[in-house]
């Protein structure tokens, strides 16, 4: 199975050195993208139900707003 690639892990290594790490492994690297990226799924699934059942096809940052909430 080859893993899905939507978020680089550069950014990652970004993201943990602006909040003070000195040396990012590998490894957490990868945790935090899983991480990051379930968490996601999960918001925009959320979102889409919500345009949804407003009646809508757009997905719109209210709903991403509102979705991100419960998460």
């Amino acid at each position: 199975m080859v893993a899905k690639r939507l978020l680089p892990l550069a950014a990652m290594e970004v993201l943990l050195k602006e909040s003070g790490a000195e040396r990012v492994s590998d490894k957490a690297k990868i945790a935090l993208k899983d991480a990051l990226e379930e968490r996601a799924e999960k918001i925009a699934l959320a979102a889409v139900k919500l345009a949804h059942h407003a009646g809508r096809k757009t997905i719109k940052s209210d709903d991403l707003k509102l979705a991100a909430k419960n998460y």
